[in-house]
């Protein structure tokens, strides 16, 4: 009777182990897959930051080309009005 119970607590630990293992490689593709998607998320943080970045570049860009184009338009619109003095006189 002694040897039966041991004889069932290593069938029992036998069937044990094989589920553990099965289920052990499930477990680490399920880790796996976690972790790459978190690193995948990490990297399109990091692209949409970059995007935005650049974004606020060209804004700034256009921005002063707009200054820019504002004050040489200003500038001829003086240099009109002078030529338009200078030929009243």
């Amino acid at each position: 009777m002694e040897n039966g119970y041991v004889i069932l607590g290593i069938i029992a630990l036998l069937f044990l182990s094989m589920y553990g293992y099965s289920y052990l490689s499930v477990a680490m593709e399920k880790m796996k897959l976690k972790k790459e998607k978190k690193i995948e998320a990490h990297k399109e943080e990091l692209r949409r930051q970059q995007r935005l970045k650049n974004q606020e570049i060209r804004d700034e860009k256009f921005r002063k080309f707009n200054k820019r184009k504002e004050e040489i338009k200003h500038e001829l619109m003086l240099l009109e009005k002078m030529k338009e003095k200078q030929k009243a006189v």
